[in-house]
C-alpha cells in the first residue's frame, strides 16, 4: 500500500462525518470514524464491510513507515505512539497496537488552529493558571476528554501576554504553537528525547520559565518534575486520574512508604491547581467539557501532607472555595444542566454524587416553576379510614 492510497482512505473517513474526531480501523470492522462519541462506519466505493489482518497490518506498517524505533517498541510493548500528517488537510495522533495477534489502529484528529481558552469558554481558573510564575498545574481525565486542548489554550494565554521560554515535551506534539511573545521549543519524544525523564533533565539546563510535560508516567518524571518546580520552574502536566484525592494519591503511590512524608511535603509547596476533567454529550449533538477545579490554599496544603480525614477531604475544601475559582463536578455539571447544554439523564449518569447533582436540578426546576416531582399525582384520600373500626 502506497502512501498515495493511505492518505485517499484517510481524507474519505475525514469527509465522511461532520467534526470528525478519532478514526478506527480494527479487524473485523469496516472503517470507523467517531463524532460527539458515536462510531459509526465511513462508507467506501466499493465497500470495506470486514478488514483482514493482513490489511490492518498493512496500514499500520505504511504509518510507521520503516521506523526502526517503533516498530520495536510495537514489537516488545505491543503498542507505539507517533503522528501522521496528511498534507493540507489534517494532523494525526496515531496509536497502534496488537490485540489478539492483529493490529488495530486509532487516530486522533489534531485541530490546526491553536485553541483559546475563551473560544473554549475555560472557566475562569484557567486565566488565573496562566499567570502563575512557578509550581505544577495538574490536569487530569481520561484519554481522549481534552486535557492537551485545554492545557494549549492556557499555553497560548501565556504566548500572548509574557515574554517568556516555554518548553513542550510531547508524545507526539499536537498543537504547534506559533512564536507570539514567547519563544516556543517544542519536542517530541523519540524524535527529539527519548524518555520524558530524560527530556525533562534537559529542559532544566535550557533556561524555560514554563515547562509542558506530555504525561507523568513514572517515579522518575515526578522527582524532576517537583525538582523544576521548587527552582521556580512553572510545570504544566497532565495524569490520567478522575479527582483532586485520586490525583494526589497517584503521584504517592509512585514512591515508597518511607518517602511518602516527604513527597507530600514538596507535593504541599508546589501544586498550585489541580484540574479534573470529563466530556459530556451535548444537547444537539457534539460535547462539552466539565471540570473540577482546585486551587491551592492552607488548607488544602494542610490536606496534602496530612492525608484526607472525616470532614476535611478535597471535595469539601472545593465546596468551601467556590468564591475563589473552586468548583466540584457535580456543581459543575449542575451548571451545565441549567445552561440547557446536557440533558438531565446525562448529568445524573455523569455525576460523581448522584444525590448532590439530583437536588442541584430540583433547584434549577423549582426556580423555572417546574414540578419537581409527581408524588403529589399519587396521593389520595383513603375513604375507608376508620370505617372498620367503627363496625367492630
Amino acid at each position: 500500500m502506497r502512501k498515495q492510497e493511505i492518505d485517499y482512505i484517510l481524507t474519505k473517513m475525514l469527509g465522511s462525518q461532520k467534526n470528525v474526531s478519532d478514526l478506527n480501523i480494527t479487524v473485523g470492522k469496516p472503517f470507523q470514524v467517531e463524532t460527539a462519541g458515536v462510531l459509526t462506519e465511513a462508507e467506501f466505493e466499493p465497500p470495506f464491510e470486514r478488514l483482514t489482518p493482513f490489511q490492518t497490518e498493512i496500514f499500520a506498517l505504511n504509518l510507521i513507515n520503516q521506523d526502526c524505533r517503533l516498530t520495536q517498541i510495537l514489537i516488545e510493548e505491543g503498542s507505539c505512539d507517533l503522528s501522521y500528517e496528511l498534507l493540507g488537510k489534517a494532523r494525526f495522533r496515531v496509536n497502534v497496537f496488537s490485540q489478539k495477534g492483529n493490529y488495530s489502529i486509532a487516530l486522533r484528529k489534531l485541530e490546526s488552529k491553536i485553541p483559546t481558552c475563551k473560544e473554549l469558554n475555560l472557566p475562569d481558573a484557567f486565566y488565573k493558571m496562566a499567570q502563575e510564575q512557578n509550581g505544577i498545574i495538574l490536569v487530569t481525565g481520561a484519554t481522549g476528554t481534552g486535557k492537551t486542548t485545554s492545557l494549549a489554550a492556557v499555553l497560548n494565554e501565556m504566548n500572548e501576554q509574557k515574554s517568556i521560554h516555554i518548553i513542550t515535551l510531547e508524545d507526539p506534539i499536537e498543537y504547534a504553537h506559533p512564536h507570539k511573545k514567547a519563544t516556543f521549543n517544542q519536542r517530541e519524544l523519540g524524535t527529539d528525547f527519548d524518555t520524558f525523564g530524560s527530556g525533562l533533565r534537559a529542559a532544566l539546563r535550557q533556561a524555560p520559565k514554563v515547562i509542558l510535560v506530555g504525561e507523568m508516567r513514572d517515579r522518575e518524571t515526578v522527582e524532576i518534575a517537583l525538582s523544576a518546580a521548587e527552582t521556580g520552574h512553572l510545570v504544566l502536566t497532565t495524569l490520567h486520574t478522575i479527582d483532586a484525592g485520586q490525583t494526589i494519591n497517584r503521584i504517592l503511590n509512585m514512591f515508597t512508604g518511607d518517602e511518602e512524608t516527604m513527597v507530600r511535603i514538596r507535593l504541599a509547596d508546589t501544586v498550585r491547581w489541580i484540574v479534573c476533567q470529563r466530556l459530556l454529550p451535548k444537547e444537539g449533538g457534539d460535547r462539552v467539557a466539565a471540570f473540577e477545579i482546585m486551587g491551592t490554599n492552607m488548607r488544602v496544603r494542610d490536606t496534602i501532607l496530612h492525608g484526607e480525614s472525616e470532614g476535611k477531604t478535597f471535595r469539601d475544601i472545593i465546596l468551601a472555595g467556590k468564591a475563589f475559582g473552586m468548583i466540584t463536578f457535580d456543581d459543575y455539571i449542575v451548571d451545565l444542566y441549567a445552561q440547557g447544554l446536557i440533558s438531565e439523564e446525562t448529568a445524573k449518569a455523569y455525576a460523581s454524587n448522584k444525590g448532590a447533582v439530583g437536588r442541584g436540578i430540583d433547584a434549577v426546576k423549582s426556580g423555572r416553576g417546574q414540578v419537581t416531582t409527581d408524588i403529589r399525582d399519587k396521593l389520595e384520600v383513603d375513604k375507608e379510614y376508620g370505617k372498620l373500626k367503627k363496625r367492630l
